[in-house]
């Protein structure tokens, strides 16, 4: 997994490059002293995987994810406190320095997996199972519209029924393959060939109205066939 390092403190840098090094499924592309020089690199390079510091000059790793299309987020910092704020962001992990191995591989081994799972979806199937209750229902891609976000719940809609699950976006995002779907906003991913029109920043889906955040756009656009 290609990753990089985000961080205004050097000894920080260090010790996170550190444990990368001792990780053989990560491969370090690059190491930034803010957030702004985050963004070049994650519009030059494929990344997979960024960890973040949260207090930086200029702009907080908060504002970066919220603002920006970004891979999956380790957040790495010295307050516990925005945590719950960074969570709703639908990060991979959070973990308060200093940085320990055994934290760090506990976080970046949950990374791997939400990376191989996605890549397993681009690969094969043209269906998923999910859990209600005691049973296991099969859904076929082909028939889901849009999957929307709801605290520690997700609804996937289809064209006549919803389906309720406990799981987060991040979890979901990474099952669905990418060229079928596309994340929008923090809260919906919909099933591109489902989208009837595009007006600024809103989907037209049937008769529901999808926003689409600024930070998703560019990607959204990139999923389209334009002539």
């Amino acid at each position: 997994m290609n990753c990089i390092i985000v961080d205004d403190e050097e000894l920080s840098r260090l010790a996170i490059k550190k444990c990368v090094e001792q990780t053989s499924f990560l491969n370090l592309v690059g190491i930034c002293n803010d957030a702004l020089e985050a963004t070049e690199l994650l519009q030059s390079e494929q990344i997979d995987l960024v960890f973040l510091d949260i207090e930086m000059p200029n702009m907080s790793g908060i504002d970066l994810v919220k603002n920006f299309e970004v891979p999956q987020i380790i957040f790495i910092t010295s307050k516990s406190e925005f945590a719950s704020e960074a969570f709703e962001l639908d990060v991979t992990d959070y973990i308060v320095k200093p940085v320990e191995l055994p934290r760090f591989l506990k976080a970046v081994n949950k990374a791997k997996e939400i990376h191989d799972n996605k890549a397993s979806a681009e690969v094969h199937s043209d269906h998923v199972f999910i859990k209600q209750d005691s049973r296991y229902i099969k859904i076929r891609l082909e028939d889901i519209f849009y999957i929307e976000a709801l605290a520690d719940y997700v609804n996937i809609y289809l064209e006549s029924k919803r389906h309720t699950i406990l799981s987060t976006m991040k979890a979901i995002e990474a099952k669905l393959p990418d060229e079928q779907f596309v994340r929008v906003h923090r809260s919906y991913i919909v099933r591109i060939d489902r989208i009837k029109e595009i007006e600024d920043n809103t989907i037209v889906m049937g008769e529901k109205l999808i926003p689409v955040s600024r930070s998703y756009k560019e990607n959204l656009m990139n999923h389209l066939k334009m002539l």
